[in-house]
C-alpha cells in the first residue's frame, strides 16, 4: 500500500471496498453463489430490502461485473441475475467470512 500526504492511495483493498460496500451486496452475493435466481425470489430472500435499494445494488454489482442479469424474451418479462466470472472468483472470499461469522459471532 503506498501513502501519500499520510493517506492511502486507491489501493486493490479500497477498490474491493468501494465495490461491496453497502448494506446488502456481500449477502447478494453470497446468495448468487449458490444459485441463479429471479429478482422477486432474491427480494422476499432479502427480508426489509426494498425494491428500489434491490434494484440499485444489483445495479453497481453488474456494473462492477460481479453478476450477470439475463432478461428473457417472454410476456411477463423474466429477469434471473448469477455470478459472472468475476464474481465466482469472490466465492472463497465469501466462503472465508462466512466461516469466520460462524466461528467469531455466535
Amino acid at each position: 500500500m503506498k501513502k501519500e500526504n499520510g493517506k492511502y492511495l486507491l489501493c486493490p483493498m479500497a477498490k474491493l471496498q468501494k465495490i461491496i460496500a453497502g448494506k446488502w451486496k456481500v449477502y447478494i452475493l453470497w446468495i448468487l453463489a449458490h444459485q441463479t435466481i429471479r429478482y422477486g425470489e432474491l427480494h422476499r430472500e432479502l427480508a426489509g430490502i426494498t425494491q428500489s435499494m434491490l434494484t440499485k445494488q444489483l445495479r453497481e454489482l453488474e456494473n462492477d461485473g460481479f453478476i450477470i442479469r439475463h432478461i428473457y424474451n417472454e410476456v411477463p418479462p423474466r429477469v434471473e441475475y448469477a455470478l459472472s466470472d468475476l464474481g465466482r472468483t469472490f466465492v472463497p472470499i465469501l466462503k472465508d467470512l462466512n466461516q469466520w461469522g460462524q466461528t467469531h459471532l455466535k
